[in-house]
C-alpha cells in the first residue's frame, strides 16, 4: 500500500433513499424504510473509498469482515450519509469504524474489515475456484 493510510483516515458521501433500496423478499415490500441489505452496502462502499488511494497498482480490496447494527429507519426520499473512519491499519488488513445518518437520526454504526490481497493472486484463485465448479458441473 501506498503511505499516508493512517488511523483517523475518512470518507463519507450522501444517497437518497429511493424504491429500490427498500426490504423486499419474493416481491412483496416489508416495510418502507431503507434495507439492512443496502444500509450494509454503502457502508462496505464507504470503507472503499477510505483504502482506495492507498491502494498500489497490483493491489486490491476486499471485504473479509462486518459487524453492524441497524439502529434506526431512513425513509424514501430521505438522505443519508455514509462514514468510514479508519481505525487499523496492517499490510494485510484495514478496518473502519462505519456509520449511517441522517439529519434526524443514526441509522447504523459498526465495524467493517478490508483484506488487502494482490490482484493476480486474488485472479488466479478466483480463476482456480471457477475451473474447478466448471469441471464438476460438467461431470455431473
Amino acid at each position: 500500500m501506498k503511505p499516508g493510510l493512517v488511523k483517523g483516515t475518512s470518507a463519507s458521501f450522501t444517497v437518497t433513499v429511493t424504491e429500490d433500496m427498500l426490504p423486499a423478499f419474493d416481491g412483496q415490500v416489508v416495510h418502507r424504510v431503507m434495507s439492512t441489505v443496502s444500509m450494509i452496502y454503502y457502508m462496505e462502499k464507504a470503507g472503499r473509498h477510505v483504502i482506495l488511494p492507498y491502494l498500489d497498482e497490483d493491489e486490491e480490496g476486499s471485504g473479509f469482515a462486518i459487524d453492524i447494527k441497524h439502529v434506526g429507519p431512513a425513509v424514501v426520499g430521505q438522505e443519508v450519509t455514509f462514514t468510514a473512519v479508519c481505525t487499523e491499519v496492517t499490510e494485510k488488513r484495514v478496518v473502519c469504524d462505519v456509520t449511517a445518518e441522517t439529519s434526524r437520526n443514526r441509522v447504523g454504526i459498526g465495524s467493517f474489515t478490508q483484506a488487502i490481497f494482490n490482484k493476480q493472486d486474488m485472479a488466479r484463485r478466483f480463476r482456480e475456484l471457477q475451473d474447478q465448479i466448471d469441471s464438476e458441473k460438467q461431470e455431473a
